[in-house]
């Protein structure tokens, strides 16, 4: 469950917010200066030998290009799209389709998202879509719940060519149907012109923050169930619920989507809201005054939420929607996806700008849990939850 050993070299969230793009409230991790430089060079190439592989990298692209052709339908969460300015998505679509240029990428957003799918799979419907990106663990979870094992996506990994460069304490399907193409940490992003940093759970519950911290509901919000899921790592199954009694008895307010949360904090309704330790990053962007964007890893620890995607068992194109899976995990899309998104990147050899590598904070501690932890646990946790704290 504790993963902070890919963690340590990756790691977190995209805020969502300010560009609005972590989908569904669903929501990243950076590689090392170091590793990232290796990687540059190793691409760009300064020697006649890595000239050559670049070249013949490009040869095998081109033939591979001249066998793609058709409509490629990708299923995602609305904001990896249409966010303001920043979606990764028409970048995706567009480098992809110049890359490919008899294949079309078309996106395709239900307003109930992965929920869409998994009940047109119980009435038998066609999908009518290839693959979906944004896939968490709570999603494979209900989909083998629901579905049974291997219900709705099968396992592409044998057929991308990147996959090697996948953090292998990023991939949490057991049975490899979700590709990890970026994760997240969840932590509190506070205004310290206001509160000094709580630094600890502890803290949260004493007089000196009491009122200041807004939550989302795990119901409604991915950043909100990810906060219940830290706080039960952190005080163990049968202690979480104490410690939110503590909470609501110090004023915590819990509002129903990040959107919600993270206005109701910007417009100065308390000085602490759990959200992404990236929140540096667009507020940097934005010209905002970094004091009031502090990022808190309460007791050293930030809650890791990677990001998947997953070709469709019934895929119309299995071979488009690999051909495009295998483009997001390139060193170049894993950069781009970084950065407009918000998040870390899944792999070792993303290409990220200076601006991440300084604003995007990796906790000392990262910590979640595993897809076999989860299973079976969850949908309670969430729901005793709902009923003895957030139904107050």
């Amino acid at each position: 469950m504790d993963r902070r050993t890919f963690l340590k070299s990756g790691a977190a969230g995209g805020l969502l917010g300010l560009a609005g793009c972590l989908g569904s409230d669903d929501a990243g991790q950076q590689d090392t200066t170091e590793e990232t430089a290796e990687t540059a060079t190793t691409e760009e190439t300064t020697t006649e030998g890595t000239e050559t592989t670049a070249e013949e990298t490009d040869e095998e692209t081109t033939e591979a290009d001249e066998g793609l052709s058709g409509t490629l339908t990708v299923a995602t969460y609305g904001s990896f799209v249409d966010a303001p300015s920043s979606a990764p998505g028409p970048w995706l679509k567009e480098t992809f389709e110049e890359r490919h240029p008899d294949v079309t990428v078309e996106w395709a957003t239900p307003d109930n998202e992965m929920n869409y799918y998994i009940q047109r799979a119980q009435q038998g419907v066609d999908i009518d879509a290839d693959l979906y990106v944004g896939i968490n663990v709570d999603h494979l979870i209900r989909i083998d719940e629901q579905l049974g094992d291997g219900g709705l996506f099968a396992s592409s990994v044998d057929a991308l060519e990147h996959y090697d460069h996948v953090e292998d304490d990023l991939k949490f399907d057991p049975q490899q149907r979700a590709v990890p193409y970026d994760t997240g940490y969840i932590s509190l992003v506070y205004d310290g012109t206001e509160v000094e940093d709580p630094e600890t759970f502890d803290a949260l519950t004493t007089d000196e923050y009491a009122g200041d911290l807004i939550v989302q509901n795990a119901q409604s919000a991915a950043t909100g169930r990810a906060f219940l899921l830290w706080t039960i790592h952190n005080r163990g199954e049968e202690n979480y619920l104490d410690y939110w009694e503590q909470l609501v008895d110090n004023d915590v307010r819990i509002l129903g989507s990040w959107d919600d949360a993270y206005t109701a904090w910007d417009e100065g309704e308390a000085p602490m809201v759990v959200s992404y330790s990236t929140d540096q990053v667009y507020a940097n962007r934005e010209g905002a005054d970094l004091d009031e964007h502090q990022v808190s890893f309460l007791d050293g620890q930030g809650y890791a939420n990677p990001e998947g995607m997953a070709r469709f068992a019934d895929a119309p194109n299995p071979e488009l929607a690999e051909a495009f899976m295998d483009f997001v995990l390139s060193a170049e899309a894993q950069g781009e996806i970084a950065m407009r998104n918000v998040q870390f990147p899944a792999t070792d050899w993303a290409e990220l700008s200076e601006e991440f590598e300084e604003y995007a904070k990796v906790p000392d501690d990262p910590v979640t849990f595993t897809y076999e932890e989860l299973q079976g646990n969850v949908d309670e946790w969430v729901d005793t939850w709902a009923r003895q704290i957030a139904g107050k």
